[in-house]
């Protein structure tokens, strides 16, 4: 049993913070912006609550956050009342946060001076996987730290690999979200065209899902984006910050992301249609409107 910290207890960060207690055994202290949220965790996990992400991180063995963006993590991290003001030596943050790869080398740089380690550990799977303790996690940093905490982060995981120094899980991530977002876009096309033939969608998706068709997005979402419901999974407002993140990078590094970029313009068409919290599966209402 280790003590553990958790900050940011939104979708993901509740439960994957639950399944810290539940499953790993360990002491945990949960901080959250809105602190009865952090009191309604307590009350059904156990562990603290703490006023600040500083009070949350003294003594801990690990520190976990999930936030929204780069300028949360920064203020969670390194501002005021921030983490690293609590961080003892020896201590690892680990940041599940999908953020730049720039944030993640940044508070790296601040651990290293600080003495205690930083891993960039973005997650995927979404509000299920985090409820299901089955998500996938990319880590960037050193190996004798993410070999530490590798144990500990597999608590609320099905798969965790290490993908490089300080930024690469970051880096792993969008192209994480790069592959979903075209898929997604393919698959909406081709359950349009499938309807507007006059075909029967169940039949069509029942063969093709059984050829070089088949996705984890065609096995899990056909059925809802064929019904045009859009209410469950990640949110079109997060996928777009997440693209943003990529297209940001690609500028500096001289990757081309045409169909991204596209797709991404397309989200931003469902958001002008109300769906800002729709799931990523709503490029499909675009076409249907």
């Amino acid at each position: 049993m280790a003590k553990v910290a958790f900050i940011g207890l939104g979708v993901m960060g509740y439960p994957m913070a639950g399944h810290l207690k539940t499953r790993g055994g360990h002491d945990v202290t949960v901080y959250n912006r809105t602190a009865a949220k952090a009191e309604k965790w307590v009350g059904e996990y156990g562990g603290a609550s703490a006023a600040t992400p500083k009070e949350a991180a003294e003594g801990c063995d690990f520190v976990f956050c999930c936030v929204g963006n780069d300028d949360d993590l920064r203020s969670v991290t390194v501002g005021e009342d921030g983490a690293f003001r609590g961080m003892k030596d020896g201590a690892i943050f680990i940041d599940n946060t999908t953020a730049s790869a720039n944030v993640a080398r940044e508070l790296y740089e601040a651990g290293r001076k600080g003495g205690f380690g930083v891993l960039d550990a973005p997650v995927s799977g979404g509000q299920a996987g985090a409820e299901n303790g089955a998500l996938t996690v990319m880590v960037g940093g050193d190996q004798d730290v993410y070999e530490r905490a590798e144990p500990v982060i597999q608590c609320y995981a099905k798969m965790v690999g290490l993908m490089g120094e300080a930024g690469a899980g970051q880096l792993t991530k969008m192209v994480n979200q790069i592959c979903i977002a075209g898929v997604v876009q393919g698959l909406s096309e081709g359950i349009h065209m499938a309807k507007t033939s006059g075909l029967d969608v169940a039949k069509v998706i029942g063969v093709i899902s059984k050829g070089a068709a088949q996705s984890w997005q065609m096995e899990n979402r056909w059925e809802t984006m064929d019904a045009g419901k859009f209410d469950f999974g990640f949110a079109v407002d997060w996928m777009r910050k997440d693209l943003s993140i990529c297209l940001d990078e690609a500028r500096r590094n001289g990757a081309h992301l045409p169909v991204t970029a596209l797709v991404d313009q397309f989200y931003s068409d469902v958001q002008e249609m109300g769906g800002k919290r729709w799931d990523t599966s709503s490029l499909i209402a675009r076409l249907e409107k």
